[in-house]
């Protein structure tokens, strides 16, 4: 609960009974509750904003090369680790012509040998180490090429995840890009939760702020502001990463503090009474005598009301009882 015990001076010590006689006046003494009242500069407004939780990294894995898929060997809800092979093509094919592309190489980088050592002695032209040497190049592009097609056959884990779906079973003919796994980080999750523009204001890059997931509390750091929001020009989508893996999906309450500057003090609910034109009226105590001022409600926060008005520093304001006291005295029993 957002109050400030100083500025209510109103627990344990903070109770005051005054005890005001009138000789002078047939009235009897009437024991009173009060509080001695303290002007604070500024408050603080409790506010909770809905947001939805995703995963920080969400990827739709898939072979980049056509092909018939031979092995997939991850399931839904499997873990993976970034690197590891979560499904292979046939490479058969690809495989032999690796292999002869391996040999052309092979040779051609020995003539390559042969004919650099002879053009030492001169028995060859520039020419024929040329043409040696564009063969090499050839070979070895072609052999480097095989080998990128080969690794394609593989499906690997792009980061630490968990897979969230899987789309088809060995033995499926493909063309590339089609989707194999749909994988999502099992590291961190984001909330992405749309505020205002003035509560977006007060907030600041990587700063930690609480968070409410049912009835169990958590951190995250803001991360980033989308420059635009669905949801209006008034508003931003703000985003927030938790160290923690959490369900995406879920719902979640980010609980925002915001400090407003306004003078003004809490008090309970109990000690205001409704007046004219939206007005507040609170009774104080000045020289023993019952004063009504008037204060406007700025913000409730449970049981409590941050007002301001014509209440000074150090007035007595009547906590409850109302009822049994008038502007200018105190009625008895």
């Amino acid at each position: 609960m957002q109050r400030k015990i100083t500025s209510l001076n109103y627990l344990n010590n903070f109770f005051i009974i005054l005890f005001i006689a009138f000789s002078n006046q047939n009235i009897n003494a009437q024991s009173i509750e009060i509080l001695e009242a303290q002007i604070q500069d500024y408050y603080f407004v409790n506010k909770a904003f809905p947001g939805i939780l995703h995963p920080s990294q969400q990827s739709k894995i898939s072979f980049e090369i056509p092909g018939k898929v031979s092995i997939i060997n991850v399931d839904i809800g499997d873990e993976v680790t970034k690197g590891q092979i979560l499904a292979q093509l046939d490479s058969r094919e690809i495989n032999a012509q690796l292999k002869q592309a391996k040999a052309r190489f092979d040779l051609a980088k020995i003539i390559l040998q042969r004919v650099e050592g002879l053009r030492v002695d001169g028995h060859v032209s520039d020419q024929q180490l040329d043409e040696a040497n564009s063969e090499f190049l050839s070979a070895q592009s072609q052999h480097e090429f095989y080998q990128v097609k080969l690794d394609q056959t593989k499906l690997v884990a792009p980061f630490n995840g968990i897979v969230q779906s899987r789309y088809l079973d060995p033995g499926t003919v493909i063309s590339g890009g089609a989707p194999i796994l749909d994988v999502i980080d099992s590291e961190y999750v984001e909330a992405h939760v749309t505020l205002p523009i003035k509560f977006i204001e007060k907030l600041m890059i990587n700063n930690h702020y609480e968070f409410t997931i049912g009835d169990a509390e958590h951190k995250g750091a803001l991360m980033r502001v989308a420059p635009v929001s669905k949801s209006g020009s008034n508003s931003k989508l703000a985003i927030f990463q938790f160290k923690e893996f959490l369900s995406p999906g879920l719902v979640t309450k980010l609980q925002l503090k915001i400090k407003e500057n306004a003078k003004g003090l809490w008090v309970p609910l109990k000690s205001l009474s409704q007046s004219d034109q939206g007005l507040w009226s609170i009774y104080t105590i000045r020289n023993n005598i019952v004063t009504k001022d008037l204060v406007e409600i700025l913000y409730f926060d449970d049981n409590y009301a941050y007002v301001n008005g014509t209440i000074s520093n150090g007035d007595q304001i009547v906590l409850g009882g109302a009822s049994k006291i008038v502007q200018g005295k105190v009625l008895g029993s």
